[in-house]
């Protein structure tokens, strides 16, 4: 596929922790296409996270490339920050803020302008039903509420890409639905979506295009029912015992 039809690029991909060699990749490739939904899945360890690290630059690859949009995420100039947001499982703000002020400080930290910042958070607290809290501290607010506000401080620059690390973890239904139809909003926009999730059943609904991922590497790839078909399986559920077993993961 031409670089330039790409969203994620990674080329020969090499990384290890220092010391520790339970999650570690070697010669890793990998391409998302631009709009893109992508789903990464694995079990626990199996080095999910630490991809999302390498492709968002949290880490920087030993050996190989990452490029988004065909920027390198780790070159000097920072280009690659400016195309993507991110969602990581664990909540990225200050809770003795509000959400509005938590996006004010996020917003001028993505290089909007006072204008800018202004008009996304009255649209993003309207979208994810926060407009009545928007002035009051987030440490008071529901697992599903500070997901919410999770995932507006990591679009609120409208990014062409967004990593989504468990954007539903510990949230009720209403709260899910709620996530996963902006998401889609969002994927009908042009942004590329790259995600990951124990919610299997979840993921199918939105992934068009998936990965398994094991031991740092990927054990199988490509569009979620082709995948399906060729290994015999009718869901995700299945599909991902087959391949990494039923031993539990810690």
């Amino acid at each position: 596929m031409a670089l330039s039809n790409l969203a994620v690029s990674i080329e020969h991909l090499g990384f290890r922790y220092p010391g520790n060699d339970n999650v570690s990749f070697s010669g890793l490739n990998l391409q998302v296409a631009r709009g893109e939904r992508f789903g990464l899945f694995g079990p626990n360890g199996a080095g999910k996270t630490t991809l999302m690290n390498l492709m968002t630059g949290v880490l920087k690859a030993d050996t190989g490339s990452v490029k988004l949009s065909g920027n390198d995420v780790n070159a000097s100039d920072k280009a690659a920050n400016r195309l993507f947001g991110f969602v990581p499982q664990d909540f990225s703000f200050y809770h003795e803020l509000s959400p509005a002020e938590n996006l004010e400080f996020f917003g001028a930290w993505a290089g909007l302008n006072k204008t800018q910042i202004a008009q996304r958070t009255d649209e993003l607290l309207h979208i994810l039903g926060l407009e009545d809290v928007r002035n009051k501290a987030v440490d008071k607010f529901s697992g599903g509420m500070k997901r919410r506000v999770n995932l507006a401080i990591g679009v609120i620059h409208s990014p062409e890409i967004i990593f989504l690390d468990e954007p539903t973890v510990g949230v009720d239904v209403h709260t899910r639905h709620a996530i996963m139809d902006y998401l889609q909003m969002l994927n009908d926009n042009g942004a590329t979506l790259i995600y990951t999730s124990h919610q299997l059943s979840e993921a199918e609904d939105l992934c068009k295009h998936i990965a398994f991922i094991d031991a740092g590497q990927i054990i199988a790839e490509g569009d979620i029912d082709i995948v399906l078909a060729q290994h015999k399986h009718e869901t995700l559920e299945e599909l991902f015992i087959n391949l990494t077993g039923k031993a539990l993961r810690d």
